[in-house]
This record gives C-alpha cells, structure tokens and sequence, in this order.
C-alpha cells in the first residue's frame, strides 16, 4: 500500500505503526504478567499464560499487518504447512540479522505455538521490549568469556540452570522453543575469527539445543530446521523498515527427536558430547549446502 513512497518515508511510517502496536499491547501484557507475580499459584498461572500468549500473538498479527502495508517483499516458503497448533516444537535457524526474528514470528504465528527465544541478559533494558519479553518469560542468559568463567567458576553453568528452569515452564502448556545453534549473527568479520569450516554459517553450538532436549524431550513432537535466505544480501533493521527486503526465501524441515540423545547427560558424559555434536554438524553441513544451493537459485518471479 506504501511500498510506492520514497523508501525514507516508507521507513518512518513502518516505525511508527511498529512502535503504536508495541505501546497498545505491552500495558496489557504487563498488567496480566504483575497479577501471576503478585499471586504466585499454578491455577493462576494456568489462568493467565494462556492470556498472555494470545496477546502476543495478536502483537504479532499487528506486525505481520504493518510488514504488509508497508513492504512489497515477495516470500518464498516451503514447508510450513502441516505443522501443529497444540504441539511442542524445538525450532532452530541460521541467524544473520535482527530480520530473522519478524521472518519467523510472521510465518508461525498461530501454525505452532508462540517462539520462546532465549536472549542476552542484557536486552532486559531495551526499553518497553525487555518488559515485554520479561512478561511472556522469555530466558535471560549471562554468556561470559572462559577467561571470566576461570576468574569466577561460580558462574560456570549458571546459563544451563536459567535453561532448565525455562523448559521446566514451557512443559505446562504448548510451547515452540527458538534456538540459534549459531548463538550470534553471521557476519564475515565472525565467520573469519571463527574460521568457520562452512560457507555460510557460524560454528554451531550443541549445548543450548541438548539442554532443551535433555529438559523437554518427551514433550517436543520434532525439531524444526529452519533455513532463511536473503536473496539480495542480508537487511539491517532499518533496510527492512525503509522497504528493502525484496525476497526472502524460508526453507522449514521436520526432523524426528533423536531419542537416542535427548534423554543423555550432556554436561557429564563425553561420549554423549561428541556424539551431539557429530549430529550437530551434519545438520550444519546440509543447511551450508542448502544455503549455497538457495542462494544460486533464480529469482522465479517474472521478469
């Protein structure tokens, strides 16, 4: 509808219908989140999680609805649909830009349930945001340096612990458990420190995913592999508003739960480390080859 405006104009507008569905919807978050604070029961709680995730979801709908006012990005998608509203789900994804996180609300919004992310501990003071994302109990973790974890071994494992008391949460009611194997965007300054051995991705990072696993594996009825692609290079957050994401291509495969792991002891055992992370890097080997494979691909659009 605005996609004809200049992409400046385009990008204030995207601003502030983003910012007016943040500010009508968080108060109401928070009012609910305070009530289930002040009256610590679990018939509360079962009371008002449900509220909570409608909200968000209604939140994500406002976005999904300013992203199509306001962007002329064709979506190119592939394998979301059969997927199940009242399922778990252990969701992982490569990770490139701010971008992925509205890519991913706005194509499993209401087809599974709402995406729990874990985020940095530090992203509690963005404003309004971090209050929002306190409310629906997304996890904070501390990530430290092994050089802080030897001056400070106290603080070593504390991020399986914050870990395992969220899936202890997410088993009480349907929930999609977002994870980032990456741990960090993708960037070519990272990918060369890293010496990554793939072309596209970031070393992956097994522990996070076989904590989840460990925690909920009973309850996640498959892993979702997802692998997004910007066709034209990858947007920042305000390329996105301004109108700049032309094409993004989201690829989605169900995996079965590896019964085989997800009941082990990760962090004790080593022969179940290696064995996690051989299973790990096969996956990455064939989302690199996706990946190389999607983006060499033609643009099918006419013209």
């Amino acid at each position: 509808m605005f996609s004809f405006l200049p992409a400046p104009m385009v990008g204030l507008i995207a601003a502030m219908l983003l910012l007016l569905n943040i500010l009508f919807w968080v108060p109401v978050l928070l009012l609910l989140a305070l009530v289930k604070l002040l009256i610590p029961l679990k018939s509360v709680r079962m009371a008002i999680d449900p509220l909570l995730l409608h909200i968000a979801e209604a939140w994500i709908a406002g976005n999904s609805a300013w992203m199509g006012l306001t962007q002329g990005t064709q979506w190119d998608v592939q394998g979301i649909d059969d997927l199940k509203y009242h399922s778990w789900y252990l969701v992982n994804c490569n990770h490139q830009s701010w971008v992925d996180i509205l890519v991913l609300q706005h194509l499993f919004n209401r087809r599974i349930p709402l995406l729990k992310f874990f985020l940095k501990q530090q992203l509690i003071w963005v404003p309004i945001m971090g209050l929002a994302w306190w409310a629906l109990e997304f996890p904070f973790m501390r990530r430290h340096s092994e050089d802080y974890l030897k001056q400070h071994p106290e603080m070593r494992g504390k991020d399986q612990e914050t870990t395992r008391k969220a899936c202890e949460k997410f088993a009480l009611i349907p929930t999609s458990v977002m994870n980032f194997l990456e741990g960090t965007r993708f960037t070519p300054a990272k990918h060369q420190r890293q010496k990554s051995p793939y072309r596209h991705l970031l070393k992956p990072k097994a522990g996070g995913l076989a904590l989840a696993l460990n925690a909920m594996g009973d309850k996640f009825q498959a892993i979702l592999d997802v692998t997004i692609v910007y066709p034209e290079g990858t947007p920042d957050f305000w390329q996105f508003l301004r109108g700049q994401l032309k094409r993004v291509v989201v690829r989605v495969r169900t995996i079965p739960i590896p019964q085989q792991l997800a009941q082990c002891d990760y962090a004790g055992d080593p022969a179940v480390r290696e064995a996690y992370q051989k299973w790990v890097q096969q996956l990455w080997l064939d989302k690199d080859a996706q990946i190389a494979a999607l983006i060499s691909r033609p643009d099918p659009s006419p013209g």
